[in-house]
């Protein structure tokens, strides 16, 4: 997934280098998920794990994927190994759907002036 503008300075310069040592060294270019991206079940291997593979067409949809690196906790500078997971696009996508729709309504809030006092 691309990285939001606004965002870009708090990764750090290797981030290119951590990514790509995440999704294709450690996950050996297939998604990590193993459920917590709240999917139906369906798109799990047997042994747990999503079956989509970077290069690949995607379950369900055939799509081509391309695996990204996600920070569990949405916090770019945060870079530990375990704060990092290699996901598909529908994985990535379903498991920040809650963090998108909070970081949206609070852009709507300040754009409309609706800061908070305290």
């Amino acid at each position: 997934m691309p990285i939001r503008p606004d965002l870009l300075d708090l990764y750090p310069d290797d981030w290119a280098v951590i990514s790509a040592r995440i999704r294709f060294g450690r996950a050996g270019g297939r998604c990590e998920c193993h459920g917590e991206c709240g999917r139906v079940s369906g798109h799990l291997a047997k042994d747990g794990r999503c079956r989509n593979h970077d290069g690949m067409p995607a379950w369900g949809s055939g799509a081509l994927v391309r695996l990204a690196t996600a920070h569990r906790d949405h916090w770019p500078p945060n870079v530990d190994d375990d704060n990092l997971v290699a996901f598909c696009q529908g994985c990535h996508l379903a498991y920040d759907q809650e963090h998108h729709v909070a970081v949206r309504r609070e852009r709507q809030r300040v754009e409309a002036g609706l800061v908070p006092l305290f």
